[in-house]
């Protein structure tokens, strides 16, 4: 949904309401780990911290969605809980609008018993401008004692300005995964001071 003005958080509720029943605008869910489904892949690993301690922070700022701490990307609602079937909005301001999109928590990886990795997907509704899966997941590699956050996902244009704006779209995308790791780095670090 493109609008021309911040929607209120009246709008915002409406949006998410609606997205609760919307299906996925694709099929079947996994699509991040099949090779043969076409549409531009992203995988970017980036180091946020040391530690295990730097890794129960990390995970801490996933399961806030942290990642979305910015201030041109934003979810609602804020503290939506990461579990399977969550449905969220985000709400994107770019080239002087807005848009607003529909996901929903498809899975999480990690957890026991495997305690060196945490994350989770989501994939899009009917309701979003993109077509596709993104999951969001930190490890903590014990060789290195590197905490490495990874953004992975696959996605095509569904609304027609998306299309006309691929180009632009990809330069966002890029820009968010970026805009992400620099969210989770601060995240961390906040949480060390407190």
């Amino acid at each position: 949904m493109f609008l021309l003005r911040r929607p209120t958080t009246a709008a915002i509720d409406r949006f998410l309401q609606d997205a609760r029943d919307a299906p996925l605008s694709y099929g079947p869910v996994g699509i991040l780990d099949d090779e043969t489904v076409s549409g531009a892949r992203d995988d970017v690993a980036v180091v946020v911290g040391h530690g295990a301690a730097d890794f129960e922070r990390a995970r801490s700022a996933l399961m806030a969605w942290r990642q979305f701490d910015l201030d041109w990307v934003e979810v609602f609602p804020r503290q939506a809980p990461v579990a399977a079937g969550s449905v969220v909005a985000v709400l994107i301001r770019h080239l002087g609008f807005w848009s607003l999109n529909g996901c929903r928590v498809l899975y999480r990886v990690g957890g026991p018993p495997d305690e060196t990795r945490f994350g989770y997907a989501y994939g899009t509704l009917t309701s979003h401008a993109e077509a596709g899966e993104e999951l969001f997941d930190v490890c903590l590699n014990r060789q290195t004692d590197e905490v490495v956050y990874r953004i992975r996902a696959i996605s095509w244009p569904r609304a027609p300005l998306a299309r006309i704006g691929q180009p632009y779209v990809r330069v966002l995308q890029a820009r968010f995964r970026a805009h992400s790791a620099a969210a989770m780095r601060r995240a961390i670090r906040v949480a060390r001071s407190t």
